[in-house]
């Protein structure tokens, strides 16, 4: 049944691959838990267990365990439209989570350009085609599977149709350096498989010493965990998205503009990107109080 689900909403919802990886991972996690559950043994109890399930046995965040919780309803929400259950328990299950905002992770100007300036050691010259791609996605906002199914078909005359983006100097850049290259179902750039990206992007990044102490809070049950990590250990591919959007706000391009590019249809999803945004004018406008 999950499987039908999986296949009827992805169809509907054009699921990015990204989409699909979680919920395969909610499908492994449900089986894990009680490979034989019925539908009707998701009462307040059972959901309950599974919350405590996913915290003891899968040492999971409070934050990852409420993304799972949002899964599982969507999925038995479907079944209850289909006709498949009636049981709507999942609708009055709110547990208590303790949660904070998650950080967005981005480069600043001043790392970006380190990035894309760095010399890349000739031991190291598989990196090239990373930096090439990660930088691509900082300077269109296209998310990194947008981008692994980009066409040379979509780049029109000063601009690419995925949402329509304008291309600028560093995308055509990119855009022209690989214009002869063949790659396999004519993609317009050498792109490799998610996880491997986010693996040598934070080699590459690590080695181009991207490395401010990020703080981060989050809960396990009651217990608030304070970490700080290099920022270079917590980028993926989700950074260049974030780092376009950052960056093109700082420079005062009105939020309406970026959202058009980016495709965001929701303003509240760009709240966290404004703050920042106006963080990073303030503390340039600081900079004049210390002359």
């Amino acid at each position: 049944m999950f499987d039908e689900f999986v296949k009827e909403r992805g169809a509907k919802n054009d699921w990015t691959l990204s989409t699909y990886e979680k919920f395969a991972s909610v499908k492994n996690h449900l089986l894990a838990f009680d490979k034989d559950i019925q539908f009707n043994d998701w009462n307040e109890f059972r959901l309950t267990d599974y919350v405590n399930y996913l915290r003891a046995e899968k040492k999971m965040r409070n934050s990852t365990i409420d993304n799972q919780l949002d899964f599982l309803r969507w999925f038995l929400r479907w079944a209850v439209e289909r006709g498949y259950s009636e049981n709507r328990a999942f609708d009055a299950f709110k547990p208590k989570l303790k949660t904070t905002q998650k950080k967005v992770i981005f480069l600043t100007w001043e790392e970006l350009n380190r990035l894309r300036d760095y010399p890349i050691p000739e031991s190291k010259k598989y990196l090239e085609r990373v930096r090439d791609v990660f930088l691509f996605c900082c300077f269109t906002g296209l998310r990194y599977s947008d981008v692994f199914n980009f066409r040379r078909s979509d780049v029109k005359t000063g601009h690419i149709e995925v949402t329509t983006v304008e291309l600028n100097n560093h995308s055509k850049t990119i855009l022209d350096k690989y214009k002869d290259a063949i790659f396999e179902n004519d993609k317009a750039l050498p792109v490799i498989s998610n996880q491997k990206m986010n693996d040598y992007l934070k080699e590459l990044t690590e080695l181009t010493e991207i490395n401010e102490p990020i703080r981060e809070t989050y809960y396990k049950g009651n217990e608030r965990i304070d970490e700080v990590t290099p920022k270079y250990a917590l980028l993926g591919t989700h950074a260049g998205r974030r780092t376009f959007i950052c960056n093109a706000l700082s420079l005062g391009i009105p939020a309406q503009v970026v959202m058009k590019w980016t495709g965001h249809s929701d303003y509240k999803a760009m709240k966290p990107y404004i703050d920042i945004a106006d963080d990073i004018k303030a503390n340039a406008m600081d900079k004049f109080n210390r002359l």
